[in-house]
């Protein structure tokens, strides 16, 4: 018999696969509201014959957004030649780059844009246009924050460093008590930041907070390193053939704004607000009290539902909990969707939060930016100690 040989590669690998293993938390409690649900929303496209995925109006918005994409871009750079020109122009292009990554790169990286996984993976690849890349966000966004949402230590999408506090269980510093008036441009920093350092340092480094995950290898790191070449191309290496370089600069700074603070607050809405849910894992199980399916719902909140508006322009992220529940459903079904998995919460006694508006989500936002920028919410510091299996929530 032949024994297996372990090399250096497959000790990594197999040391890697036991500390995730050993972090990754189990949750708890009956899944009947997730398959009731999944039932439902089954019967609900048998029923009306609307598909899931590879919707037409999903592709009539790929081709408006990516058409008005190539519009800006192109003014901006080739046609400006003033500043009251080129700062609408810029505003304009850090607007439109947002909403691809909401309505085409964020679908399609779910595997809700179509049934063809090389057409999502296609679309996905729009966030390495952008200047991000499609791999680690699969591992940011789709695994980690998906999974353990709002959960301290484990969502990543919450996490940001000493700059800010955003749960409960965070560690207080004394600054955090003006966050809720200096993080919003703040916000418009962190596009920049995964732009040009944040992205290269996680593929170096395996690391995403305190997630390991498989670094870029073969094609996944030819395409990485393939997409920050045309990013740093467009961003850069064109516009210098036309423009100064600190106009270059200027500029690329601006539309980085502008993408970075539509999209950070946009996702922020719906998870850093005061009616969310930040549960702990249990001390003596480790694991989170309830089904994941309700996890997600109660660490969620919706808004501006009834706004096709926002539906559009967000790609259906301000139906947060139903894109929770549903991620592989394109969002262009979310606002039919919404009232059926609204009922179904009700059904079992799971706890659907919603704002009338954006405006009001941004009031939340920035109301439990300052409850948890108040001493007295710290950890050991006077604040609420948290007992085994809490979920927190200042509603």
């Amino acid at each position: 018999m032949t024994q297996t040989q372990e090399t250096p590669g497959n000790l990594a690998a197999h040391s890697l696969r036991r500390e995730e293993a050993a972090r990754k938390l189990k949750f708890s409690g009956n899944n009947g509201f997730q398959v009731e649900l999944r039932r439902r929303v089954d019967e609900y496209f048998r029923t009306t014959g609307l598909p899931q995925r590879d919707c037409w109006q999903m592709y009539l918005k790929t081709a408006i957004l990516l058409g008005l994409l190539a519009a800006s871009y192109a003014l901006l750079v080739f046609v400006a030649t003033a500043w009251w020109q080129a700062v609408p122009l810029a505003i304009l292009l850090g607007l439109v780059t947002a909403g691809i990554g909401f309505n085409v790169q964020h679908d399609a990286g779910h595997k809700g844009y179509s049934n063809s996984p090389w057409v999502n993976k296609l679309m996905a690849m729009m966030l390495d246009v952008m200047g991000g890349s499609s791999y680690l966000w699969h591992w940011k966004h789709g695994v980690f924050h998906h999974t353990y949402v709002n959960i301290t230590g484990h969502d990543t999408d919450i996490e940001l460093g000493a700059v800010a506090r955003l749960t409960p269980y965070q560690k207080y510093r004394w600054f955090h008590r003006w966050q809720h008036f200096y993080i919003w441009p703040l916000y418009g920093i962190m596009a920049i930041r995964w732009q040009l350092y944040g992205d290269f340092a996680e593929a170096i480094t395996g690391r995403i907070g305190q997630h390991r995950f498989p670094r870029p290898r073969g094609w996944e790191l030819v395409l990485f390193l393939a997409g920050k070449a045309v990013f740093l191309t467009l961003a850069f290496g064109i516009p210098l053939l036309f423009h100064s370089w600190w106009v270059v600069l200027l500029y690329y700074g601006l539309v980085s704004l502008v993408v970075g603070m539509v999209l950070s607050i946009v996702f922020q809405l719906s998870h850093a607000v005061g009616e969310a849910v930040f549960p702990l894992p249990r001390k003596d199980t480790g694991r989170i009290e309830n089904a994941w399916a309700v996890h997600q719902a109660e660490t969620t909140v919706d808004f501006a539902r009834h706004s096709r508006v926002v539906s559009w322009l967000l790609g259906g992220l301000n139906f947060q909990i139903e894109h929770h529940l549903l991620p592989k459903i394109c969002h262009v079904n979310y606002p039919a969707l919404s009232p059926l998995v609204e009922k179904t919460c009700r059904d079992y006694s799971v706890k659907y939060t919603e704002h009338p508006s954006f405006w009001a989500g941004i009031a939340s936002h920035f109301r439990w930016l300052r409850q948890m920028g108040r001493p007295e919410t710290a950890p050991h510091e006077g604040g609420r100690e948290a007992h085994s299996g809490e979920s927190l929530s200042w509603s």
